[in-house]
C-alpha cells in the first residue's frame, strides 16, 4: 500500500497527533483501518511538513506528500477498538475524520478541551436567535461558520465583478463632515480626554461617522468613469428591530456618462446576479446548510430570482398596485407617500416574487442630488430602488443632478448652498451625466440565504443599547 507521508492535527492545550495517511479514496474519512494510522501523540515533529487546511485534506489535497493539519476537536467518541475524532480548522463545513486505535484514547482529547457549561452541544442544532446571545463564541457553530464563510466569498465577488467591468476602488473616509442622506441620524465624532476642550472641535469643523460614500465617490467620477467602494457606514437610527444596525456595510457605485435609469438598472442587475452565481458556485456546501436546516425551501426563491430578469414599475404604478390590492396595509398608500416594508414586500410577491425595480418616485422624497425629471404633473426624481423577497429594498440610487442653475436652487431651497459649495464646483468646473448607487451588503445576504434578522448576517451587530465587545 502507497504511503502519503505524515500528517499533524494539532487541537486544543497545544496536544498534537502524528498520523500516517496511505491512499485514501474517500475525503472527509481519514481512517486507521482504511488509509490513517495514529502513530503517536507527541508535541515537536522531527522534520517540518508542509501545511495542509481541512478543506484540503477532505478534498483529497497533496497525496502522497508529507503534510501537516491543524484545527480544533469538534468531537471525540471513544469505542472499545476504536477512537473516533473530528478535527476542523474553520476552512470547511465538513470535519476531518480520523479513526484511530482506542489504545490512543487521551483524557485531553474532548470537544472543546473539557470546558464545562458550553452553550453549544455537539449534537444539537441551535437556533440563530440562541446563538446571536454568545457573539464572542457562535462562530463556533457550523451555522455561524457557514455565514462567514459565505459573507467573505460575497465579499470577494462583488470586487471581482467591479474590476472585470472597468470600476476603480476609492477608500471613500469613515469620518466625514457631510450628511449624505439629510436624515440627521449621525455619530458625531469627539475625541475623549482631559486634554481636549468642549468647545473646540477636533477638525475645526463638526464631523461625523459616515452614512454614505456617495458624495466622495461623485469628486471622483469626475475623473473616473467608473467608481465604487466597500466599507463600513453608520446610522444612528434609535431602532433595535431585525431590520437595522447602527454599523453595517453598503456596496456604492457611480457611473459616468449615462442616459438614463437603464444604465444604472443594468449594472445593479447584472452584478446581483454575480456575485450571487459566485457565491452559489464557490459556497455550495454552507449555503445548502441555509437552505436545508435554516431556511428550508429558501434555495428555489433563490433560483427564480437568477432565471428571471427583474421587472421595472414606476413609483405611480406601484402606488396603484397597492391601492387596488385587497391588503390591510399599516401605513398610508397615498401617491407622494414613501414605501414602507409592507408595501415593498407586497410589490415583489405581486411581480412574481422576484427582484423589481420602481423608479420616478417623487421629487420630494428624494435628496438634493437626485436629477429632477421636469414632469410637472406630477414632479419626479430619476431614482430607483431594488426590492428584494424578503427584505424589501436592497438598493436605492438616481442619477444625479447635474444641470448647476437647478442643483444650486435646490440648496438654496433647503439653505445648504453654503455647507455644499464644493458640490457645486463639481458641476462649475466642467460635470457629466451620471449616477449611482448603493446596496446594503447585510441585505444582500439576507436575501440570498432566506435570513429573516439582519443581527445574524454581521460579525458583530452593533445597535441601540446593545455594543457588545
Amino acid at each position: 500500500m502507497l504511503q502519503a507521508g505524515a500528517k499533524t492535527l494539532s487541537v486544543s492545550r497545544g496536544i498534537s497527533l502524528g498520523i500516517r495517511q496511505h491512499c485514501n479514496k474517500t475525503p472527509g474519512r481519514l481512517t486507521g483501518s482504511r488509509g490513517i494510522s495514529l502513530v503517536s501523540i507527541r508535541r515537536v515533529w522531527d522534520k517540518t511538513p508542509g501545511q495542509l487546511t481541512v478543506s484540503g485534506a477532505v478534498s483529497g489535497e497533496q497525496l502522497g506528500a508529507k503534510v501537516k493539519v491543524q484545527g480544533w476537536v469538534r468531537s471525540v467518541r471513544a469505542q472499545k477498538a476504536n477512537l473516533f475524532l473530528h478535527v476542523n480548522d474553520g476552512s470547511s463545513l465538513q470535519s476531518l475524520q480520523v479513526v484511530a486505535s482506542s489504545e490512543l484514547n487521551d483524557p485531553l482529547l474532548t470537544f472543546g478541551s473539557a470546558v464545562e457549561d458550553f452553550p453549544f452541544k455537539i449534537k444539537e442544532r441551535h437556533s440563530l436567535e440562541y446563538i446571536r446571545q454568545f457573539p464572542h463564541l457562535r462562530c463556533r457553530t457550523n451555522a455561524f461558520s457557514s455565514l462567514l464563510r459565505i459573507r467573505s466569498e460575497a465579499t470577494t465577488a462583488f470586487h471581482s465583478y467591479f474590476k472585470e467591468n472597468g470600476f476603480v476602488q476609492i477608500h471613500t473616509p469613515v469620518i466625514t463632515s457631510n450628511d449624505c442622506e439629510g436624515a440627521g441620524e449621525l455619530f458625531q465624532v469627539e475625541p475623549s480626554g482631559p486634554d481636549n476642550e468642549e468647545e473646540e472641535n477636533f477638525f475645526s469643523v463638526p464631523a461625523f461617522l459616515s452614512v454614505s460614500g456617495q458624495l466622495h465617490l461623485e469628486v471622483m467620477s469626475g475623473a473616473f468613469s467608473r467608481v465604487y467602494s466597500f466599507g463600513p457606514t453608520f446610522r444612528a437610527e434609535n431602532s433595535q428591530s431585525r431590520r437595522h444596525l447602527a454599523e453595517f456595510y453598503m456596496v456604492e457605485a457611480e457611473v459616468s456618462f449615462t442616459q438614463s435609469l437603464e444604465d444604472l438598472t443594468k449594472v445593479m442587475e447584472d452584478m446581483f446576479r454575480s456575485a450571487t452565481e459566485h457565491v452559489l458556485a464557490h459556497c455550495a456546501e454552507d449555503v445548502d446548510l441555509f437552505h436545508k436546516h435554516v431556511t428550508p425551501g429558501h434555495r428555489v426563491t433563490v433560483e427564480a430570482m437568477l432565471k428571471k430578469r427583474f421587472p421595472t414599475i414606476t413609483y405611480s404604478e406601484a402606488i396603484d398596485i397597492l391601492n387596488r390590492s385587497s391588503e390591510n396595509f399599516a401605513f398610508p398608500t397615498d401617491w407622494g407617500c414613501d414605501l414602507q416594508t409592507e408595501h415593498e414586500k407586497y410589490l415583489v410577491k405581486h411581480c412574481g416574487n422576484v427582484p423589481v425595480f420602481v423608479t420616478d418616485y417623487p421629487y420630494d422624497l428624494k435628496p438634493f442630488y437626485a436629477r429632477d425629471n421636469q414632469d410637472h404633473s406630477e414632479h419626479t426624481a430619476a431614482a430607483v430602488d431594488l426590492l428584494v423577497p424578503g427584505v424589501g429594498e436592497l438598493c436605492g440610487g438616481s442619477l444625479r443632478e447635474e444641470r448647476l442653475d437647478l442643483l444650486r436652487a435646490r440648496l438654496e431651497e433647503a439653505g445648504l448652498e453654503d455647507t455644499y459649495s464644493w458640490y457645486l464646483d463639481l458641476r462649475r468646473f466642467g460635470s457629466v451625466p451620471h449616477g449611482g448607487f448603493g446596496l446594503g451588503f447585510e441585505r444582500y445576504l439576507q436575501c440570498i440565504l432566506g435570513v429573516d434578522n439582519i443581527k445574524d448576517v454581521i460579525p458583530f451587530p452593533r445597535f441601540s443599547h446593545s455594543c457588545l465587545l
